[in-house]
């Protein structure tokens, strides 16, 4: 099984590393008829930082078992109080869209946030409340996923609930016919490449190519 490379961290940068150049967040048009984020925010939006995209072996009843994690930083500086209720979901070209934190046990949750050494980083139950404003409030959160498959080209991650803009489209049911609302929230869209079959025991992160914000 092939690795990354041979780059090896300090291990008290692992707790507390954070993407120190961010990619350009652009809005990039989506295809005819889809609605876009407007190119300068109309409602609310949180400052978010995202980690690094890791995976990591954990034993669940003493059999090892690999999975995805990132880790994030959560700034306030609306104007006004907020409540922080994110979603995050993964997908890949092989494996329908999961939802952080189903079928990952809690022993799992444990082990990983103690591994990062951090003691302000919260599980994404926790996580959950009024976030208030200013940098010294600023709330620092772990998401978590099982992998599914090994060999992907690619994976994508998609962060909700740090802004309040949103859209509504209509679309036919398509079990009854009639014309149904669907809601979309802006939400943020990150694409990890992955050539080649993964190691769940490399420490190096999956380099991100694509950022931008999207209605989802």
């Amino acid at each position: 099984m092939s690795t990354r490379c041979s780059r090896r961290w300090p291990s008290f940068l692992l707790a507390t590393l954070f993407v120190g150049a961010p990619l350009p967040m652009v809005c990039i048009p989506s295809a005819l008829g889809q609605p876009q984020p407007a190119p300068v925010p109309k409602r609310w939006q949180l400052d978010l930082e995202m980690g690094p995209f890791r995976m990591a072996t954990v034993d669940v009843g003493g059999v090892p078992r690999a999975y995805y994690y990132l880790t994030y930083r959560v700034v306030n500086n609306t104007g006004r109080d907020q409540l922080l209720a994110p979603a995050w979901d993964l997908a890949s070209e092989d494996s329908a869209v999961q939802r952080s934190g189903r079928d990952v046990p809690a022993e799992v949750t444990r082990e990983i946030i103690n591994r990062l050494g951090n003691p302000f980083i919260q599980d994404q139950i926790a996580i959950i409340g009024p976030l208030l404003q200013g940098v010294e409030n600023a709330k620092y959160g772990v998401v978590i996923w099982p992998v599914r498959e090994m060999n992907v080209d690619y994976i994508q991650v998609f962060a909700a609930g740090f802004s309040g803009e949103t859209a509504t489209i209509k679309t036919p049911d398509p079990e009854t016919g009639a014309t149904k609302s669907i809601l979309l929230r802006k939400t943020l869209m990150t694409r990890y490449h992955s050539p080649g079959e993964l190691d769940p025991n490399s420490i190096d992160p999956l380099p991100p190519e694509d950022r931008r914000w999207v209605m989802r």
